[in-house]
């Protein structure tokens, strides 16, 4: 562990501008795609917002499942707000999962991508469509929610890739401070 230099703070301020900037370049990207073509494509906002929150902190994880949650409701036509609530609440509870209890693995984003976009999913079709009891309206479940989530699925692998190399090179690194280092050095001297 090295104490940072003022050189070091601003190659940080630098990379992590640079992190953010990729990251809502992305977002605004899968909502251009989101928004042309059918209702058949995936959700790319939700594994975004999701694999966002893993690496960061709650208070921008909250921002960017919120601002991720009112892009998903201007693309589908959906009330504002109501993805952006529920994204929110996820991505907070993701970021404090993965700091808390889990590792940083494959495996761990995908189980949590699958089941938040399986309910994101679940909550629109009750909401929109069980709620006024259609007619056939177990179909619309069938063969568009359920294509829906099972494309959001698949893309999440190919999400998890883009913002794991983004953090890669961009996510800073440990540096001790000052006083972390005087205290080190104490301890290893007794």
């Amino acid at each position: 562990m090295r104490i940072r230099t003022t050189r070091e703070q601003r190659i940080l301020y630098f990379k992590t501008t640079f992190r953010w900037v990729l990251y809502y370049f992305l977002i605004f990207f899968s909502f251009i795609i989101m928004t042309s073509g059918t209702w058949l494509k995936p959700i790319f906002l939700v594994p975004i917002a999701l694999a966002i929150a893993i690496d960061n902190n709650q208070y921008g994880s909250v921002f960017t499942g919120a601002m991720c949650g009112f892009l998903i409701d201007i693309s589908c036509g959906k009330l504002f707000g109501y993805n952006a609530v529920i994204l929110a609440f996820f991505c907070i509870v993701v970021s404090l999962l993965f700091e808390l209890y889990l590792r940083h693995k494959f495996i761990n984003f995908m189980i949590i991508s699958a089941a938040v976009s399986y309910i994101q999913c679940r909550l629109d079709y009750k909401f929109y469509y069980e709620i006024w009891d259609y007619e056939n309206v177990e179909r619309i479940f069938t063969r568009y929610t359920m294509r829906v989530w099972i494309y959001t699925v698949i893309s999440s692998v190919f999400i998890y890739l883009i913002i794991k190399l983004i953090n890669h090179f961009l996510m800073p690194r440990a540096h001790l401070t000052i006083e972390e280092a005087i205290t080190t050095k104490t301890q290893q001297n007794q």
